[in-house]
């Protein structure tokens, strides 16, 4: 299997945002025919015949000193740096501009594999445009179009063959654990508090950790691998150009840890990106615990804790499942309690329900719980298996997987929690009617 980061890069107007709606499977990027709609960077993650990618999705560049250039043309420069091929996409109706030359000799600077798309080619009668893109240098010109996407798959296919292979997994490095949260929130406090010394480095400026920054430690013997990644905050709030790119860095060590520490400031309170960046974790179906930090600088009484739980549990209904720590990494205080919830959730994760027992259950729940009807038919569950871990994935048999509610659904995920523990982990509930033999 093939993983990398894909960049689309090119001048305005030309369809970029098109192709890369396209390629996602819905529309994340603005498309519009006024050229500049798409300033700041959009990424997405992706998937091609098995082979799983992030691409990003770029402002247009241009020679005319138009407004945010400056900008656009730096976000552009780390997306390029970032990625592992380039597509440069081009106006198959206007033919090559100055700003097309100047786009692929750019891109021939960069040392990376670059696929040419020649965009707008609707029909047959356009084919004949694609040819002048030979001029730029690129190679062959693969026409395509974003609106109908005609060509879409051929593009993919040469993306594809220059990806670098998806790394395996070293098991011998132990439980790869992501931090995320806002900037600020005591990311690189809490590595170093892990680690016992200074690894990361820690400042109140925001925006400090500009990359993910893998560490390799031992606790209690046991190998780890901990990743203090860059701070993720707001799109509308990022204002350097540099740290623009800091997410995708985070999704990316997101997508290979194995258990993610999100981590909120007990000082600021829950905020609604704290929700946002907990998305992230929940997206990539992770095992997750919430981490408040800075507790000591809390005022307390006895009821303190248990308010705050409640909070978190009101804010964060879709990591209900997710255990809650109060920590403080400046003063150490239950900073030992992390590592062992790290074990006790990524075994969760892992954790296996034999066939039997897990029907034993099923059969037991819609005995005592039955599901309500609808439209006069009642929803019901045959039999189940475990076909998956990391995260735990159930594929329930039943009559119709349309009779069956939310409510329900929600029902009998709460149940296997009671009865398996799945603490910390998310596990995936998967209906498939019954074929009659």
């Amino acid at each position: 299997m093939k993983s990398g980061v894909i960049a689309i890069v090119g001048r305005p107007n030309v369809g970029k945002s098109t192709i890369f709606n396209r390629i996602v499977g819905e529309r994340v990027s603005i498309t519009e025919d006024t050229p500049g709609v798409t300033r700041d960077r959009i990424y997405a993650k992706s998937e091609w015949i098995g082979n799983i990618f992030s691409i990003i999705d770029t402002g247009g560049i241009e020679l005319a000193d138009q407004p945010y250039q400056e900008e656009i043309r730096a976000q552009v420069q780390i997306a390029i740096d970032e990625a592992d091929v380039i597509i440069m996409v081009a106006n198959g109706n206007f033919g090559i501009t100055d700003d097309d030359i100047y786009i692929a000799n750019l891109l021939q600077k960069q040392n990376k594999p670059i696929v040419l798309a020649v965009n707008f080619i609707d029909d047959q009668t356009k084919m004949m445009n694609i040819y002048e893109f030979y001029n730029l240098g690129l190679g062959d010109p693969i026409a395509t179009s974003g609106v109908h996407g005609i060509g879409i798959g051929d593009l993919l296919d040469s993306c594809i063959e220059y990806l670098p292979e998806a790394k395996v997994k070293n098991n011998d490095e132990g439980i790869r654990i992501a931090v995320i949260g806002e900037p600020n929130v005591g990311k690189s406090s809490i590595v170093n508090a892990l680690l016992n010394e200074e690894r990361s480095i820690v400042s109140n400026i925001q925006g400090t950790t500009r990359d993910s920054i893998d560490t390799e430690f031992k606790y209690n013997g046991k190998p780890y691998v901990i990743v203090d990644t860059a701070g993720i905050r707001k799109r509308g709030k990022i204002y350097e150009k540099i740290e623009k790119y800091s997410v995708l860095r985070a999704m990316s060590a997101i997508d290979k840890c194995d258990v993610v520490l999100l981590l909120i400031d007990a000082q600021q309170g829950i905020r609604e990106q704290d929700k946002h960046v907990g998305g992230f974790a929940k997206d990539a179906h992770k095992p997750c615990i919430i981490v408040v930090n800075k507790w000591d600088v809390v005022e307390k009484d006895d009821k303190t804790m248990n308010t705050y739980i409640e909070k978190i549990r009101n804010e964060f209904t879709y990591l209900s499942y997710a255990p809650i720590l109060f920590v403080s990494a400046k003063t150490r205080q239950r900073v030992n309690t992390i590592i062992p919830e790290v074990d006790r959730v990524y075994e969760n994760a892992k954790r296996r329900i034999p066939t039997n027992i897990l029907n034993e259950v099923i059969m037991d729940t819609q005995m005592f719980n039955p599901s309500p009807t609808k439209n006069g038919k009642r929803f019901k569950v045959f039999y189940g298996t475990q076909v998956s871990i990391e995260p735990p994935t159930f594929v329930l048999s039943c009559n119709d997987p349309n009779l069956i509610h939310f409510s329900y659904e929600r029902f009998l995920e709460n149940t296997f929690r009671s009865r398996f523990d799945f603490e910390g982990t998310p596990i995936k509930l998967i209906f498939r009617k019954k074929i009659n033999e």
